[in-house]
């Protein structure tokens, strides 16, 4: 992946090992950490505990898109948003956001990587953007909007579907001329999937390698733990974060974004030191 190295010698996402994309939502209304650092001074102090756990990459986001959330205005989002992507410009930092003009500013204020959850099909100017940049997305796969799209998601065959819009949506690429060097794909757990979604896509997640694009899996914390943990559910759910995470890196998958980055870089150091002979 096309990532620049910033001047402080952080290191490219290297997709020969796992790499950790660190959580840092900006907003009141996130489902788990909603509201924890929506202000400058909170924000910058959990990137820098983000990067000093290990994080390769911290993703900025100023609009929930959890279940049930309902978009907000481009004046807003940028507000909670633009200070501190200008205080983390020597950080490596993706951008989480739908809209094509919050893309363009954060582009512009040294941003790495564009994290749109609505597959680029939210604004349909997003695609023009990230081609005259040149920068690099990840493109995910999501059924609905964040309002419907846990109301009885439905699939003919989950895996071959989210399979065939991977595919389409490459070609289309290829043929308005954006480089493959640029793409990373995910799945999208929990936007429009049940448990048994969820499920199937975790254990056949080695089917997209076949694509040939780096995967990125979003796993942390999400209701497929609680559904699975039930009685055992934690309001944090890093035991199943970690467990869903050390169980995508045996298949493969090369980057997690995760909120706990010290446990789950914690977890895949032991987990690794095991398996070696």
């Amino acid at each position: 992946l096309n990532i620049k190295k910033k001047k402080n010698n952080f290191s490219y996402l290297r997709f020969n090992k796992t790499n950790i994309m660190g959580v840092l939502n900006l907003t009141p209304d996130s489902f788990s950490d909603g509201g924890k650092f929506n202000n400058l001074q909170l924000a910058y102090k959990q990137a820098l505990n983000l990067n000093k756990s290990g994080a390769d990459i911290i993703d900025i986001g100023g609009e929930s898109t959890r279940p049930g959330s309902s978009a907000i205005s481009v004046e807003e989002e940028w507000k909670r948003i633009s200070k501190v992507l200008n205080k983390l410009k020597k950080f490596n930092t993706s951008l989480d956001t739908r809209k094509s003009s919050i893309m363009e500013k954060g582009i512009k204020n040294k941003i790495n990587l564009i994290n749109d959850v609505s597959g680029l099909e939210f604004d349909k100017n997003s695609i023009q953007i990230l081609k005259k940049y040149k920068t690099p997305f990840v493109l995910q796969h999501s059924q609905g909007n964040p309002q419907t799209m846990q109301k009885n998601p439905k699939y003919k065959n989950v895996l071959l579907d989210i399979f065939d819009y991977f595919e389409t949506k490459i070609k289309f690429f290829r043929k308005i001329g954006i480089s493959h060097n640029n793409i990373i794909l995910d799945p999208g757990i929990g936007f429009g999937k049940n448990l048994k979604h969820n499920l199937s896509i975790l254990r056949n997640i080695s089917i997209f390698h076949s694509l040939g694009f780096p995967i990125l899996l979003g796993i942390s914390r999400k209701r497929f733990i609680k559904d699975i943990s039930e009685n055992n559910d934690s309001k944090e759910r890093i035991g199943g974060t970690i467990g869903a995470s050390l169980f995508a890196i045996m298949k493969g998958v090369q980057v997690l974004r995760v909120h706990d980055v010290n446990e789950v870089k914690q977890s895949i150091k032991v987990f690794n030191k095991l398996l070696d002979n």
